[in-house]
């Protein structure tokens, strides 16, 4: 019997009013699970994608979203 089987012979088996938490044990882990391959495909694309970041056009592009630019803009109030 494989892991599967046996995980659904297990819920068979258990009383009625255990399901919802079983269910909700099952969507949680699949929840952390889409979330990992989410955080991990975009660790690996930062390397990938920092060729075209990593530029004075880039920075400048994105200057007005700094801190020091915000408080600047304060400060001439």
């Amino acid at each position: 019997m494989n892991a599967k089987e046996s995980l659904l012979t297990e819920i068979e088996e258990i009383p009625e009013s255990l399901i919802p938490e079983v269910l909700n044990f099952v969507q949680y882990l699949k929840y952390k699970h889409r979330t990992h391959e989410k955080l991990e495909t975009a660790i690996l694309s930062e390397s990938a994608l920092a060729k075209d970041w990593a530029t004075p056009e880039e920075d400048e592009a994105w200057q007005h979203l700094s801190i020091k630019s915000r408080e600047a803009k304060r400060s001439n109030r």
